[in-house]
């Protein structure tokens, strides 16, 4: 697993390398998240391994999990923002995963894979219904 040395964050070389062609999708998203939830902050933690966290202000607008070769999205939900999502035109297997995710005090947390330019539409999708909340 490229991502799981706690001792250093990925850099942009990294996530090249360790993504490959799922790096312009992963570009796609941040450049997104920026440019339309301004001011965003991007701040690196480590668990079991490195995930980017996008927020704006206090709020976590979502999260992004690099892996070998691709790469997860993360978003926790709270209850309108989880009934909006249930009623937009999202793929089955979100749907799916919001309905299976437990549900904790700020919310329903889910992640997805993220694999192609209509899996980064559903991110932008949900992270409107987000930060329309």
């Amino acid at each position: 697993m490229p991502f799981d040395d706690k001792t250093e964050a990925p850099d942009d070389k990294a996530l090249a390398k360790g993504l490959g062609k799922s790096k312009a999708l992963w570009d796609g998203i941040v450049g997104h998240i920026r440019g339309t939830y301004v001011p965003v902050t991007e701040a690196w933690g480590f668990y079991k391994a490195w995930s980017l966290r996008l927020k704006r202000k206090d709020r976590t607008v979502l999260y992004l999990l690099p892996g070998d070769g691709g790469f997860r999205c993360a978003f926790v939900l709270g209850a309108k923002a989880t009934e909006a999502a249930r009623k937009a035109k999202l793929p089955k297997a979100v749907l799916k995963a919001i309905d299976d995710a437990p549900v904790y005090a700020e919310g329903r947390g889910f992640r997805f894979e993220v694999r192609t330019a209509k899996d980064v539409v559903t991110v932008k999708t949900l992270a409107a219904i987000k930060m329309a909340g």
